[in-house]
């Protein structure tokens, strides 16, 4: 819902600290907006919304019978399909009011989940939403209103991932904070010492350096405050892990980047995950069923989970603008990105070869993870959702709420309520 917005308390610029309750910074008619935006222009997504725990929740299912797979995937490209020609259409004959491409949108979030066990929880998912049976005849597209009824639910469902995973995720995925990397000795000594948040982060940037062997996993980059030391140290015979000099070499500073962000797990108060994460969990792993074990709690803050970036490629890789595709031989990548290269501060596509330590006491990054991270990269650039949230935070971060009424208050105010971001209002 997007709403004109006429009020001076909106946009005075004042900070919710993260963890706070957001309502209570919200002015009294922006509590009103809030409530009607989630009352007003009832639709088939709010028929649903009751059941979307159920929706999403696989843990007792086994997967589709060979035969129902084949029919349940019939069934929704029959569907799919047969909306994207007509967004299409529609798009092509006007201004193209739609924020993005929604069927599309669906269509690649199904294609990019990871197993086949994956996209039968996706195809679940998707028919519950629907309510409709995974099996059966095919949709009667010629019954108006029947068709106007799935058009609205296909929408819907799309909004539904957006709103609890993509937006999120992508909201979320600033840069990692950089607390000081902790001492290589108390990196030895092993991450789990570490309790406290920053602590964690601070020894996995140590962890993770000692494993990249100082240097960015993309640009080969070496560290700038590790080669000042080892300057200090050893004058003009300075040299890198593997014993080369680095007297012609390039510095920059490095950093720590997660490759799903913290957020994801983040308890913002009490000792659970609120709703809003718990929702994003469970689409996380139709992506990749079972990957949410991986991330759990301080899991989230293994080398696993982790690479190291310059801090511009830190950015991009963040804004999944930058992604790793793996190649037949292990822990080796072509990385790439969707920007053209004038915006690219290296050449891509490069193909890398991960570092891997000595009887590999630090984890490479998963592989699995960096796949996941390359799928929504793909979705959200394929289907021009990446570009609708991209305007949505930099009205958040920039603008404000605009007076022209076309800012999407109701999912700014949703993130915000989720605990997902630091807003300004």
């Amino acid at each position: 819902m997007q709403v004109q917005v006429h009020d001076r308390a909106f946009s005075t610029g004042r900070f919710i600290p993260e963890g706070t309750e957001f309502r209570k910074f919200l002015p009294v008619t922006m509590f009103h907006i809030m409530l009607y935006s989630s009352m007003a222009n009832p639709s088939p997504h709010h028929r649903h919304q009751a059941s979307l725990k159920g929706v999403i929740d696989f843990s007792t299912e086994p997967p589709l019978g060979a035969n129902e797979r084949v029919e349940a995937r019939r069934r929704f490209y029959h569907i799919v399909n047969h909306f994207e020609d007509t967004e299409k259409r529609n798009s092509s004959g006007s201004s193209g009011n739609e924020p993005y491409n929604r069927p599309v949108f669906v269509r690649l979030t199904y294609e990019y989940a990871l197993s086949e066990e994956s996209q039968d929880h996706y195809l679940r998912a998707f028919f519950r939403f629907m309510a409709l049976s995974v099996t059966g005849e095919d949709v009667d597209f010629g019954d108006k209103n029947l068709k106007d009824e799935i058009r609205s639910t296909l929408l819907s469902f799309a909004d539904y991932l957006l709103d609890s995973f993509f937006l999120p995720l992508r909201a979320s995925t600033k840069k990692t904070p950089q607390p000081s990397p902790a001492h290589r000795s108390a990196v030895e000594r092993g991450a789990q010492q570490f309790f406290g948040t920053p602590e964690r982060v601070s020894a996995l940037h140590g962890t993770c350096l000692v494993r990249d062997r100082h240097r960015c996993v993309i640009s080969r980059r070496f560290d700038q405050k590790e080669a000042v030391k080892r300057w200090e140290k050893d004058g003009k015979n300075y040299k890198d892990d593997d014993g080369n000099s680095l007297v012609s070499e390039g510095f920059n500073k490095l950093e720590v980047a997660h490759i799903l962000p913290r957020s994801l797990t983040k308890i913002e108060s009490g000792s659970e995950l609120s709703a809003s994460k718990q929702a994003a969990l469970a689409i996380l792993n139709m992506f990749d069923s079972g990957i949410g074990h991986l991330i759990e709690g301080a899991n989230i803050d293994q080398p696993h989970n982790a690479l190291t970036l310059t801090a511009d490629l830190h950015e991009l890789f963040g804004d999944f603008r930058i992604y790793f595709t793996s190649t037949e031989q292990e822990h080796s990548y072509r990385i790439d990105s969707f920007l053209p290269p004038a915006l690219l501060p290296i050449h891509l596509p490069v193909t890398r070869t991960l570092y891997l330590t000595p009887n590999r006491t630090i984890d490479p990054p998963l592989p699995r993870l960096l796949a996941i991270h390359r799928a929504i990269a793909h979705i959200l650039h394929l289907s021009a959702a990446g570009q609708y949230i991209d305007r949505i935070l930099r009205d958040v971060e920039e603008t404000g709420v605009r007076a022209d009424g076309s800012t999407d208050l109701s999912r700014i105010l949703r993130l915000g309520l989720g605990g997902w971001l630091r807003v300004a209002i």
